[in-house]
């Protein structure tokens, strides 16, 4: 028995649950589309999105167990739509580099703008990155932002002479139609509705995680908080909301870090400056209309 649970860690055996969980009730979903009413799709499609994300994130730190062909296949399909993988993964790499955490446009996934941007942006702007950062505006037009970024320098990229992307975005768009092809074609669920009552509120969901995860601070070690939340989160999240345990081991299977952070919790909230929330209706109650922080870098 011992030899057996040596091999099923050995071989990331929670991470491959997690994905045959996952992908099974996805599948079900869509079958099942036609019994299944709108405010039982959207929750349950909208969970199931933000879990295949932190399923590729997980597969770009850990899920060592299996050949790196494997990690990549397992987490392939685009059920999200929106964003290659190949892209995210080489943009996320670039997020950690923990130094650069908040600076614009050097961490790739920072909410912040350099006060000389800020000063030249008209007031309807300013307002929508304000109120992006609350958390109602970061689950109502967070993806919409998101997307528009990614156009923005995916079009730049190419503008530029830089065609390094397109082959990601050709396999990308060829997936699409395999999948939509899956959704609609065969399981009759229309590709619209998939796209507002599944695609779009599971970005949401995705984004909810990033919604306080790193702030600007002079110590790179306080940038990054912790968000203390239930099993229902912490499992969707594949417990990356204890984001200050993941950017000191980011390697760490996700199964891993719960016992870790109790283990080392007060060190670790200690070398962050306290950065850290009891829970997402903490954060609803705090910052659903207020910002977390204004988007303009305090020192940069």
């Amino acid at each position: 028995m011992r030899y057996l649970e040596q091999k099923f860690f050995q071989f990331d055996g929670p991470t491959w649950l997690v994905a045959l969980a996952l992908y099974s009730a996805w599948v079900l979903m869509v079958w099942f589309n036609a019994l299944l009413p709108w405010w039982v799709i959207m929750p349950v499609g909208a969970y199931l999105l933000a879990w295949h994300f932190s399923l590729q994130h997980e597969a770009i730190h850990s899920f060592r167990g299996v050949p790196a062909w494997l990690r990549f296949a397992v987490v392939f399909p685009p059920l999200g739509l929106w964003f290659p993988y190949p892209l995210y993964r080489k943009s996320h790499t670039t997020h950690h580099r923990d130094v650069n955490l908040t600076i614009p446009g050097v961490d790739t996934e920072s909410y912040y703008v350099l006060q000389a941007d800020w000063a030249r942006m008209a007031p309807l702007e300013r307002g929508i990155l304000m109120f992006n950062q609350t958390m109602a505006g970061r689950l109502l037009i967070g993806p919409l932002l998101r997307m528009w970024t990614l156009l923005t320098k995916e079009t730049r990229r190419v503008r530029q002479g830089d065609y390094s992307h397109l082959p990601h975005w050709a396999v990308h768009a060829v997936a699409l139609a395999i999948l939509f092809w899956f959704i609609s074609g065969v399981c009759g669920f229309p590709w619209w509705q998939y796209c507002l009552l599944v695609a779009y509120p599971g970005l949401s969901l995705g984004l909810l995680r990033a919604f306080t995860e790193h702030r600007a601070a002079e110590d790179s070690q306080e940038r990054t908080a912790s968000v203390e939340s239930n099993v229902l989160f912490g499992l969707m999240y594949l417990y990356n909301n204890l984001h200050v345990a993941h950017h000191l081991k980011p390697t760490m299977p996700w199964y891993e870090i719960p016992r870790f952070y109790r283990e080392n919790r007060d060190a670790l909230l200690a070398s962050n400056g306290n950065f850290v929330y009891t829970g997402y209706a903490v954060l609803a109650r705090r910052y659903l209309l207020t910002p977390v922080f204004s988007p303009v870098h305090p020192t940069l």
